[in-house]
């Protein structure tokens, strides 16, 4: 079995910020082929244009296992809508489909597919925060996950990190990947 996970960072982040180079480490271990790009202009450049460099950079299949944190997260639902395949599973952390603050908000497509979407994922979580201070909360991962269903999470641990909330692990994601 040819596991693989893809790893996609917020906006304005990296691949080696708060949890995501433990994930990395933690799926690397466990036999998983990861994957953690870099992509400087995520949310900065429009989705039209940014999503097909990101799908010509990848390719998805059953046994993948894709992980977005923040504009990650809300990048997936672009991913998975446009795939033509169905991938194990999907893990969005502080993730979102519309505007959760005031910034503007490129990787946001103007409308979504959601059927298509549900149908390019067999498991899909959505783990948010009460607490999020950037909008990317309790009340985003309940829209997503009423349109596409999966398991919604909550917690109260703000953004799940970011510039000022050091989050070296995350327990939690590793445990939902399967």
């Amino acid at each position: 079995m040819n596991r693989k996970a893809i790893i996609f960072h917020g906006t304005g982040a990296n691949p080696d910020v708060v949890w995501l180079p433990w994930i990395r480490a933690r799926l690397a271990e466990r036999g998983f082929a990861v994957e953690a790009p870099h992509y400087p202009t995520l949310n900065v450049e429009p989705i039209a244009t940014f999503l097909p460099k990101v799908l010509a950079n990848h390719s998805f299949d059953e046994q993948t296992v894709l992980i977005g944190h923040s504009g990650g997260a809300a990048l997936l639902l672009a991913v998975l809508q446009h795939i033509d395949t169905t991938v194990s599973q999907a893990v969005l952390v502080a993730g979102y489909c519309t505007k959760p603050n005031t910034s503007d908000e490129p990787v946001l497509q103007d409308d979504y597919d959601w059927a298509a979407i549900a149908a390019h994922v067999r498991d899909i979580y959505f783990i948010n925060s009460r607490n999020d201070p950037a909008g990317c909360d309790d009340r985003q991962g309940r829209a997503m996950f009423e349109r596409i269903g999966g398991t919604q999470i909550v917690r109260d641990d703000g953004h799940f990190g970011d510039v000022d909330q050091p989050y070296p692990t995350f327990e939690l994601v590793d445990r939902l990947i399967g």
